[in-house]
């Protein structure tokens, strides 16, 4: 018990003082292991843990997903996605809340990242849309929210993360049921901006042209295809989610030559930004899974299941406490250390109730996604209003019907589990 204690009050202490999530959560494992044992073998195992969490054939994908997000970043894609899109939506009222909607998915997806989609595509798409009448408020908000779909549409580092946590759930199943739940979430907010857009009159950005779709849909097509070529591969069997990610790499240089988009001196910066995050992310891992470690060994999972089965033995009740605590935790704690963190502590339980880890795996990142959108803390929130240059308590009112979408997208996706298991149970997963 009084190592439980120290791990949560050091955690707690360290993350209100400002310390980094990664030295918290590395600072709060080594003080519960110091109860136990002497300093010099707490060190020594806590160590062992953070490389032993990241001794894995599996995690090579991610600083490759990393590199081919950051490389095809340089190249431009935001804007030929965007106009694909215009050219899509634009003539509707408000045609450029649904253009930015789309373009964030699809940029997502590519990107893996939802803090490089909010950057990319708010930072084109926030001047025009203030010009054709958008409250710069409403913008935000919408950027904040609509970039979190490319952590659920494939492929996602986080996915890949989960697999990992979970123990060794298909990469490839992940990947098929993220996509029902991630164009679920990008619908919910093109009708939440539709309402807006009807009821402020907001102006369409032209009139529809099948030739100027054709030739939009051209230009983005090379980009597009970077996700056929990912998750065909690995569905199909051709090769492993790590890989696809080094075609990814490979795919995503011939076509930066192709676009004549990046020289030397751009390639040396992607590769030096690349590692940077590639370093912030693996430390994660790394301090997370030691956490996990020391969570284990205090038998933590095993405790807060019983706890929940003492509160309740309905599996529905369980499933919505389950998912309260998840939401409160992503307003706090990045996504990549909470899923590591949690995962083992929810999965057994959520297995002996019946559901399906793969369904279990989606409501998890559903649930830590939108969290990335709330205060305190979602950097994904922190970052939108940062490129608006807008405090945060002017965009939280705006923000909240789109919250409020995702919630129910949440909630749809929990209770329709088929939604998440169509593709992977048609692909023989």
């Amino acid at each position: 018990m009084l190592g439980v204690l120290v791990l949560i009050g050091v955690f707690v202490l360290l993350l209100v003082l400002g310390v980094p999530v990664a030295f918290c959560i590395g600072m709060a494992t080594l003080a519960t292991m110091l109860v136990n044992i002497p300093f010099d073998p707490a060190v020594t195992t806590v160590a062992q843990r953070m490389a032993t969490g990241l001794d894995s054939f599996t995690l090579l994908a991610i600083p490759f997903f990393i590199l081919a997000g950051q490389i095809m970043n340089q190249g431009g894609i935001a804007k030929r996605l965007i106009d694909f899109a215009k050219s899509i939506v634009g003539m509707l009222p408000g045609g450029l809340a649904y253009v930015q909607v789309i373009a964030a998915m699809l940029f997502g997806a590519i990107s893996g990242s939802a803090v490089a989609t909010v950057s990319a595509i708010g930072g084109v798409m926030g001047p025009q849309m203030e010009e054709e009448g958008f409250d710069k408020e409403d913008v935000t908000a919408l950027n904040i929210s609509s970039s979190i779909t490319g952590l659920i549409i494939p492929p996602s580092n986080v996915l890949i993360v989960y697999s990992l946590a979970s123990g060794g759930v298909s990469i490839a199943a992940l990947f098929l049921a993220g996509y029902l739940p991630g164009l679920l979430m990008g619908l919910s907010l093109i009708l939440v901006s539709g309402y807006v857009a009807i009821r402020k009159k907001l102006p369409t950005t032209g009139s529809f042209s099948f030739k100027d779709m054709v030739i939009t849909f051209w230009r983005a097509v090379p980009s597009l295809f970077l996700i056929i070529l990912v998750i065909g591969g690995i569905v199909i069997g051709v090769f492993t989610a790590t890989e696809a990610s080094a075609i990814a790499v490979v795919y995503a240089l011939v076509l930066s030559v192709l676009y004549r988009s990046m020289n030397w001196e751009q390639l040396q910066k992607v590769l030096l930004e690349s590692t940077k995050v590639t370093a912030i992310v693996a430390l994660l891992i790394a301090t997370s899974m030691a956490m996990s470690w020391i969570m284990s060994y205090e038998n933590i999972p095993t405790s807060v299941s019983n706890t929940l089965l003492s509160i309740s033995d309905n599996p529905i009740i369980i499933l919505l406490l389950i998912n309260l605590i998840l939401l409160a935790v992503g307003t706090f704690m990045d996504i990549t250390p909470a899923v590591l963190i949690f995962t083992p502590i929810f999965l057994p339980l959520v297995v002996d109730m019946g559901i399906s880890p793969i369904h279990f795996g989606i409501i998890l990142i559903m649930n830590l996604s939108i969290g990335l959108c709330t205060p305190p803390v979602g950097s994904v929130l922190f970052v939108g209003c940062g490129i608006a240059d807008l405090p945060i308590v002017k965009v939280i009112r705006p923000l909240l019907p789109l919250f409020l979408a995702l919630i129910v997208v949440l909630v749809i996706v929990i209770f329709v589990p088929q939604i998440s298991l169509f593709l992977p149970t048609l692909f023989g997963y």
